[in-house]
């Protein structure tokens, strides 16, 4: 367990950095800037702005400054040519910089507001998801072959094939213009998160339910359930005590893809229901050109599916001792 941990640290580490890195140059490749805006700045203000920032750095000392190794209490200002008054931090030191759109929040202030939020819509969305997908799943394999599987496996079809705005859009259309349940966007109640979490969750439960579906079969079909059947359990003992925790390992494995997707996907239902979560604020430090509040972002996201990835294949091998981590054993360990 402790070499299967610091192996991921380690890959951590390295994958962290590789982000961070191709991300920066890829930024800052593209034309313009955070202050080439509509309204064009008089040179000599542009000039100050930039040099305010390091902008006016050469690209290399830039990276190296805001990946922070030479930066703490000041150390390497002399080397990366200014005094430590402008020496702004770093990834290393938990420093992501100032934002250079909303000057007056830096962007850990930034994300320390909008994470809970997305955090919010995200966990109630995989909840949708998997209450909807296992639940559905669990009902197809039992009906196998009749009307209720196959219409369970049409409307996941359905599911997995539309994208989650076109869904967010359907919803508001029969939900909010049709029956007037719920506002149309924002942010502040209970109500404004319904439609955006179902938007996001509904294709993951799609997938969860054809997962559980398949998974369900295969252990219904095993010895040991045929077993239980003869020994004159009730069905229900059989199903929730016997069958589902071997059928719903599929699931289990898939949670880790579900929740980066999930992450991701919030970008767009975060904007098309104008909640003010990390994903609107990716999404606008990309057409402002905020570079510091894009990484931010980034970083953050690459930090939690790395996170949640690991705590995944843990709880993988939880609920089935034979299966190794990484090729380790675990009653070996």
């Amino acid at each position: 367990m402790i070499r299967f941990l610091l192996r991921r640290a380690l890959w951590f580490a390295v994958t962290l950095l590789a982000v961070v890195t191709v991300s920066f140059f890829l930024m800052r490749s593209v034309r313009g800037g955070p202050f080439s805006g509509e309204r064009s700045l008089h040179p000599t203000i542009e000039r100050n702005i930039e040099a305010r920032y390091h902008l006016d750095w050469p690209l290399w000392k830039q990276y190296l400054q805001y990946v922070g190794p030479l930066n703490l209490d000041g150390r390497g200002a002399a080397f990366l040519g200014g005094d430590s008054s402008r020496v702004l931090g770093g990834v290393l030191t938990g420093d992501l910089g100032p934002s250079f759109r909303y000057r007056d929040f830096t962007v850990n202030d930034i994300i320390a507001q909008s994470l809970p939020i997305s955090l919010a819509l995200g966990s109630l969305a995989l909840l949708w998801a998997i209450l909807l997908g296992v639940g559905t799943g669990l009902c197809a394999a039992i009906r196998r072959g009749g009307k209720l599987d196959l219409s369970l496996r049409l409307v996941a079809t359905v599911g997995i094939a539309l994208p989650n705005f076109v869904i967010a859009g359907l919803l508001v259309l029969a939900l909010v213009f049709g029956a007037g349940l719920f506002p149309v966007a924002g942010w502040g109640t209970p109500a404004h998160l319904v439609l955006p979490s179902l938007a996001l969750g509904a294709p993951f439960a799609a997938y969860i339910s054809r997962l559980t579906r398949t998974g369900m079969l295969e252990v219904l079909s095993q010895d040991y359930i045929r077993t239980a059947r003869a020994k004159g359990l009730p069905p229900h003992t059989v199903l929730l005590r016997h069958a589902i925790k071997g059928g719903i390992l599929p699931v289990l494995s898939y949670l880790g893809p579900a929740i980066a997707g999930i992450l991701t996907g919030s970008l767009v239902i975060e904007k098309f229901f104008a909640i003010p979560g990390t994903g609107t604020h990716f999404v606008n430090s990309a057409l402002n050109r905020d570079y510091t509040l894009s990484m931010g972002v980034t970083i953050l996201y690459t930090v939690l599916v790395y996170s949640l990835n690991t705590l995944v294949d843990l709880a993988y091998t939880f609920l089935d001792p034979r299966i190794p981590l990484n090729g380790a054993r675990v009653d070996g360990i």
